[in-house]
């Protein structure tokens, strides 16, 4: 899939305060969990163009160190990536990500 980024020239991220309170306050996960799914293989990414009205917008699915599937909403600023959300994936977003996994031949 073609982004408008290249994921290796990404050098780090960028928090807003109240989307990681708000990511923590809603659904539980920390910055660090948010993080930990763009260091772990495999992980995919697609473009959100539903949601891609003032910026391009992109989701993750993929998984933290202690194996939790999330589904994490973010943007690209200056390099860096801004999350907007994360949450468990959901049922069917857990089967296309297995479904991948099995496809690629990327397993644990």
């Amino acid at each position: 899939m073609n982004f408008e980024f290249n994921i290796d020239d990404i050098i780090g991220f960028d928090w807003d305060e109240g989307n990681s309170k708000k990511n923590w306050e809603r659904h539980q996960v920390s910055i660090g969990e948010s993080e930990e799914v763009f260091f772990n293989e495999p992980f995919y990414i697609f473009s959100d163009e539903k949601h891609s009205n003032s910026e391009s917008r992109y989701y993750v699915l993929g998984e933290t160190n202690k194996s939790r599937h999330l589904f994490v909403v973010f943007t690209i600023r200056k390099c860096r990536i801004r999350v907007i959300s994360s949450r468990d994936m959901n049922k069917k977003e857990k089967t296309i990500y297995e479904n991948l996994k099995k496809n690629t031949g990327i397993h644990e």
